[in-house]
């Protein structure tokens, strides 16, 4: 038996949001579907969230749940008619229509629990590259300890590059994994997340996000960001010490200033006459 939250806002809530509900051996609690009352709201094995109506309302409180972390599944309830209005951003698990029978509700239920223990036992939820880490658990980033402030398409943009350093991506790779299949606008968008990303993560770091002329970005690793930065720093000392050593030539070639090709004064006269330097 497991554990059940449901959010709602309906008069009968097991009964009206998702009949089968009555049929299955789980303990269900009920919480009014809004964001304060969730933050003395008990953990659970599964929230699920009735979304046949108020659909935008609904939109923002599941992306409320999976920015805070819930650490359980998300299982939206809709209508049939609903179905067409989810997209990848609500940050969902899966959905559920309110009219399905106990067999598919407890089916979907026991793989979104199972997801999630694979999910905890096999992957990561801190991604850590240098002085930055990435927290998936609560959808949170941090530079040096510094938390970034970043909305959600730019924390799963840097999510997606972290997890893959190095790699090179095209815009539209990037848009189909960070925005999802049923996204429509151009790869433009992803130009724009970019540059906002690295206006965040500031002068010093911006270069973790490397382009690669057209063909698109990647991850560069902190420790190619330093070396880089340090080759630079050596061939600038080099063309330095280069440019100091051709000042300092002289520039007719010879040992020093006013020195002719013997090494001797030329071009100067001794003080004797013609005749004295003939004898």
């Amino acid at each position: 038996m497991s554990s059940l939250l449901l959010l709602t806002n309906a008069l009968q809530p097991s009964t009206e949001v998702l009949p089968a509900l009555g049929l299955l051996l789980h303990s269900v609690r009920v919480a009014p579907a809004e964001g304060p009352a969730l933050v003395d709201t008990p953990g659970a094995d599964v929230i699920l969230i009735d979304g046949r109506r108020d659909l935008p309302q609904v939109r923002s409180l599941c992306q409320l749940l999976r920015s805070t972390g819930p650490g359980c599944p998300l299982l939206l309830v809709v209508t049939e008619g609903g179905l067409a209005a989810v997209t990848a951003d609500w940050g969902i698990d899966d959905v559920l229509l309110d009219t399905a029978g106990p067999a598919e509700v407890e089916a979907r239920l026991r793989l979104a629990m199972g997801r999630q223990q694979i999910t905890t036992d096999d992957s990561p939820m801190e991604i850590r590259n240098g002085d930055l880490s990435v927290d998936e658990a609560t959808y949170s980033a941090k530079l040096k300890g510094r938390v970034l402030d970043l909305t959600f398409k730019e924390f799963e943009l840097l999510k997606y590059l972290a997890q893959h350093p190095g790699r090179v991506f095209t815009r539209a790779q990037l848009l189909q994994e960070v925005w999802g299949y049923d996204y429509f606008g151009g790869t433009r968008t992803v130009d724009v997340h970019v540059r906002r990303l690295r206006a965040k993560l500031g002068v010093e770091h911006e270069s973790l996000i490397g382009t690669v002329r057209n063909v698109g970005y990647r991850f560069v690793t902190p420790e190619k960001v330093e070396r880089a930065a340090e080759e630079a720093a050596r061939s600038e000392a080099a063309q330095g010490r280069g440019g100091a050593f051709t000042a300092g030539r002289p520039a007719n070639g010879g040992t020093g200033p006013g020195t002719g090709p013997d090494g001797g004064l030329g071009g100067q006269h001794d003080g004797r006459t013609s005749a004295e330097q003939t004898v």
